[in-house]
């Protein structure tokens, strides 16, 4: 009789072997499975740290420039609102300029500008510290405008050796501003009131649910005015007697780059491609600028994302986070 018929469970017969194979064969069964559990589980593990370490060098790759030892112009760009916390930062923008200064083989260094402004504290620093690395390296510095540079970043290119400009750049805006909003009128008429306290009588300056005080809005003037004084020393300093001064200089009016070079806002016109081949001597463009790069964004949103699973199953667990 056939083997198989007699380890049948219902045959009277049964064969104790088959009782045994049947074991061996869950207990490997078993034995297989974990395995393969703990294969997943370490290539889980060697995956994420792939991704981790990845991440970990495009950060410290994109943050860590390159010597170049044969002679080049060497740019910093300073692009869009020269705020805290932005792309034209002054921490930003400084260690960019740092870093150029620093190689040897930077023959000088280009700002390449296109701003509106943003911050006279922000562009402050930033002037302060070309001044400082001009001293120290004996290198020249030039600012090459494309569309605009009004305002603190006039305040920062007026630190420039040279300034270059198209004949269709915005240039200057050499003024001061703070705005805001008042709404205390419509509140009136929609019946509301506004319940403000403070401890010092000026703390609620500004607060746009109030009326603006006569006493307070000398004051802020003066305190703007007081800045302005400020940004017209940095400017005459920078340009010196290539500065024709007017009556409309300081205003806070912007002009187009050929009105500039007139009034000795800005000394020529030329891009940057003509700054680097005919004034630097030095064809070689390298980029210093500090960006975030691929590399930053991604570890921000993988923390984010990791951030939020944490959440939600906190939340699941009934655990406040608040």
């Amino acid at each position: 009789m056939n083997d198989d018929l007699l380890a049948q469970p219902g045959s009277s017969n049964t064969d104790p072997r088959w009782e045994r194979a049947t074991i061996e064969k869950l207990v490997f069964a078993t034995i297989r499975e974990q395995q393969s559990a703990r294969r997943w589980k370490i290539f889980n593990r060697l995956f994420w740290l792939a991704v981790i370490g990845a991440l970990v060098w495009l950060v410290y790759t994109s943050n860590t420039a390159a010597t170049i030892s044969t002679p080049h112009t060497a740019v910093v760009d300073i692009k869009g609102e020269i705020a805290s916390g932005a792309e034209a930062s002054a921490e930003n923008v400084v260690a960019s300029l740092r870093t150029a200064f620093d190689d040897a083989g930077a023959k000088a260094v280009v700002l390449l500008i296109n701003s509106p402004g943003g911050s006279p504290v922000q562009a402050g620093i930033i002037n302060d510290e070309i001044t400082r690395l001009k001293g120290l390296h004996d290198k020249k510095v030039y600012a090459v405008v494309e569309e605009t540079c009004a305002s603190a970043a006039y305040y920062i290119a007026a630190a420039a050796d040279d300034i270059y400009v198209d004949k269709a750049s915005l240039v200057g805006s050499i003024g001061v501003l703070m705005d805001g909003f008042g709404f205390t009128g419509l509140m009136e008429k929609l019946g509301i009131e506004r319940r403000l306290m403070t401890a010092g009588e000026n703390k609620g300056m500004l607060d746009p649910f109030s009326p603006l005080d006569d006493n307070q809005r000398a004051y802020m003037q003066q305190m703007l005015g007081e800045i302005h004084v400020q940004f017209i020393e940095v400017v005459k300093r920078g340009r010196g007697e290539r500065l024709k001064e007017t009556s409309e200089t300081f205003t806070g009016l912007v002009w187009n780059g050929q009105q500039a070079v007139k009034l000795g806002l800005a000394d020529g016109l030329g891009n940057l491609d003509y700054v680097a081949r005919e004034i630097v001597k030095a064809e070689e463009i390298v980029d210093y600028t500090q960006r975030e790069n691929v590399g930053l964004r991604l570890a921000k949103r993988f923390g984010a994302s990791v951030g939020e699973g944490v959440f939600h199953a906190a939340r699941a667990a009934g655990v406040s986070l608040r």
